[in-house]
């Protein structure tokens, strides 16, 4: 229909067995818990009990937001639709953090740099090793260098030219395009569809396994801020 709203839909992944452990993961490939599957596929059902049938869905190239996406389409009885994924949708990279339990690292450097790592905008973490990720088949002919550590900001950086160049040809299209993804993925786009500032952003938590649904006018802002939580279906 000529002038309907665009359909965006966020999701970030089911509950992973570090989120379950409470640990930083960034860029590690961790998989989901037995509740995170069954978060991804309560996901597919809400989407469904909307009417909001995806045309297309973008993850990460990690398998937490890959299995999320798998399962829910699945539910949603649209396994059968385009998948795009790209390593500029995975979560931001954690550096010396990744693997570590966050009341370790609480109890370590205190809160108030804690919190500096975790909500501020420009602020990273400690870098850590890449060795690992370098070597990764999924990582080779980037043709950037693989960040040791990201702040949101930098995030946010790496995560537009995607947004631009992938996800809003497919709103163009008037595709319903779901995106499942990562916490600070997500609040990184957020804060660019949202217009939010950097201070506004560092209070903003996305749940696991709640899918978030934005309609979108013809210049791609929201109809309503913050979008509409199907949580509660």
């Amino acid at each position: 229909m000529a002038g309907a709203p665009h359909s965006l839909v966020l999701l970030r992944h089911g509950e992973s067995v570090w989120n379950a452990q409470d640990r930083f993961a960034g860029w590690a490939d961790v998989p989901l818990s037995a509740r995170g599957r069954t978060q991804a596929r309560s996901c597919g059902e809400q989407l469904a009990a909307a009417a909001l049938l995806p045309d297309i869905v973008h993850t990460s190239l990690l398998r937490r937001a890959i299995s999320t996406a798998d399962v829910a389409l699945d539910a949603v009885d649209r396994h059968w639709i385009d998948v795009r994924r790209s390593w500029r949708l995975n979560e931001r990279h954690y550096g010396a953090l990744q693997g570590r339990c966050r009341k370790q690292v609480r109890d370590e450097f205190g809160d108030e740099l804690f919190l500096r790592w975790r909500r501020s905008w420009d602020v990273p973490p400690p870098a850590g090793s890449m060795s690992r990720q370098e070597t990764e088949a999924r990582y080779r002919g980037l043709g950037v260098p693989i960040p040791a550590a990201e702040s949101l900001k930098d995030v946010h950086t790496r995560l537009l030219p995607y947004w631009e160049a992938a996800i809003v040809p497919d709103l163009r299209a008037n595709r319903t395009v779901l995106v499942v993804a990562h916490g600070n993925t997500l609040r990184a786009l957020i804060k660019l569809i949202d217009g939010l500032g950097d201070e506004a952003i560092g209070g903003l938590d996305i749940p696991t396994g709640v899918p978030l649904h934005y309609r979108l006018d013809h210049a791609l802002r929201p109809l309503a801020p913050g979008g509409s939580s199907l949580s509660s279906l």
